[in-house]
């Protein structure tokens, strides 16, 4: 409940497949606060699911743990697999959860949403550097009497690539 709690605090949208009858699956998700649940599904039948879910434009990430899950983990855009589940659904699936913690669930969406962000950051910072950097070493300001040193100019570019991880290194204390 908590970690469904917490995806849909961050934006998410979160829904349940199961083979249980309609009864059961209603509870559960009114229960522990789904959006929507797909029940009495057969096994073969949970990647159409899957698809049906990403025909209105969603991206979907799909946990499972079974050998009946596999099919729908590699139909999912990301599939997550339960560490202690069968062997076909952990080689099916993108990300394996060590535990079955749910919130390990919310910890991948909020380590992969900072990885993002890092990487825009890191991006920036290479872009804006080398749309300076390189011009000035190509002699643009050269009448300006500006002129960028080869080595300086090899310096800097180390540099940029020190800043660059150091900022990779923050990760884990923004996420």
């Amino acid at each position: 409940k908590e970690a469904i709690s917490q995806l849909k605090a961050m934006g998410l949208r979160c829904m349940m497949i199961t083979g249980d009858n309609r009864q059961v699956a209603k509870w559960v998700a009114d229960e522990i606060g789904l959006d929507e649940y797909f029940a009495e599904v057969l096994p073969d039948q949970k990647a159409e699911k899957v698809k049906e879910v990403q025909s209105r434009g969603l991206k979907v990430a799909m946990t499972g743990d079974g050998v009946n899950d596999a099919p729908a983990l590699a139909q999912a855009d990301v599939g997550i697999a339960i560490g202690a589940g069968t062997d076909v659904a952990v080689a099916t699936a993108d990300v394996v959860l060590v535990k079955s913690n749910p919130l390990d669930a919310v910890s991948i969406v909020k380590l992969s949403r900072a990885t993002y962000r890092k990487m825009l950051q890191n991006l920036g910072w290479a872009t804006g550097y080398n749309v300076i950097a390189i011009p000035l070493a190509a002699g643009v300001a050269y009448g300006a009497g500006i002129v960028l040193d080869p080595a300086v100019g090899a310096a800097l570019m180390a540099l940029s690539t020190i800043i660059v991880a150091i900022n990779a290194r923050f990760l884990k204390a923004s996420s």
